[in-house]
C-alpha cells in the first residue's frame, strides 16, 4: 500500500518540541520587549505648542529647574509653569519673536498654553516629587540629561521594575542637596561613601505594594 505522506513527515514528532520552545521564547521576547516601556514610552518626544529648549535656558543660561518648576521640592507635582514665568524674562528678551507667539497669546488672554506632558507613571501610582528631592535624588536619574535637549523626551521607563532598582540601592543616585539639579555633577570617591552611609540611615527601602500603589 503506497503511504499516504512522505517520509520526511516523520521528522514532525521529533522537531516539534524544539520548534515549540522557540516559539515560545520569540512570544515571550515579543512581550517583554516590544510590549514594555524601553519600547513604547523611551524615546517619547512630542511637538510642543512652544519651541521650549531646554539646552539653552537650562545648559547655556543655567535656570535651576525649581525656577520653572516650583512645586519639585515642595508637592508631589513638580508643576508646570506659568505664562507669568515665561513673561518674566521675555517682557523684555526676544519680545517679538515669532516662535514666542503663542506665549505672548496666553499672556493676553489668560488661556494657559496647552503643554503636552511627557514623563507621567500611571494613575494608580503614588509619586512624590519633594520626597525624591528631600533626600538628594537628582533630576537626571529620571529624567536624564535635560541640559542637552532641545525637544524634552523621556529618558527612562518610568516601570516598577525601574524604580524597584532605585529603591533597592538609591546610594548611586543620592547627590547634596544643593546639587540635584546640577546636571554636570560627577560624584567622587568620597561622596560615593557618604552617599552609601546615608542611603543605609534613609527608611527600609519601599518595595511593597503599599508603598507605591495607594
Amino acid at each position: 500500500m503506497a503511504q499516504i505522506f512522505p517520509k520526511w513527515t516523520n521528522q514532525i514528532p521529533k522537531a516539534a518540541p524544539a520548534v515549540l520552545v522557540l516559539g515560545l521564547g520569540f512570544v515571550v521576547f515579543v512581550f517583554w520587549y516590544w510590549f514594555s516601556p524601553w519600547n513604547l514610552e523611551v524615546g517619547y518626544q512630542p511637538e510642543q505648542p512652544v519651541p521650549y529648549s531646554h539646552k539653552l535656558h537650562v545648559g547655556k543660561l543655567g535656570l535651576d529647574c525649581r525656577y520653572c518648576h516650583t512645586g519639585v521640592d515642595k508637592g508631589p507635582v513638580a508643576g508646570v509653569p506659568p505664562t507669568q514665568t515665561c513673561m518674566n524674562c521675555h517682557t523684555n528678551v526676544k519680545a517679538d519673536s515669532l516662535s514666542l507667539s503663542k506665549v505672548r497669546e496666553s499672556w493676553n488672554t489668560g488661556m494657559p498654553i496647552e503643554w503636552l506632558r511627557i514623563h507621567k507613571v500611571g494613575d494608580y501610582v503614588y509619586f512624590d516629587h519633594s520626597a525624591h528631592i528631600s533626600v538628594g535624588i537628582g533630576c537626571a536619574s529620571c529624567h536624564g540629561r535635560i541640559d542637552q535637549m532641545v525637544k524634552v523626551r523621556q529618558e527612562k521607563p518610568l516601570s516598577m521594575g525601574w524604580c524597584l532598582e532605585c529603591h533597592r540601592d538609591p546610594a548611586s543616585h543620592i547627590r547634596p542637596l544643593d546639587k540635584v539639579t546640577d546636571m554636570n555633577f560627577k560624584p567622587s570617591e568620597e561622596w560615593l561613601r557618604v552617599a552609601k552611609a546615608k542611603a543605609k540611615m534613609l527608611h527600609p527601602p519601599i518595595e511593597s505594594c503599599s508603598g507605591c500603589h495607594r
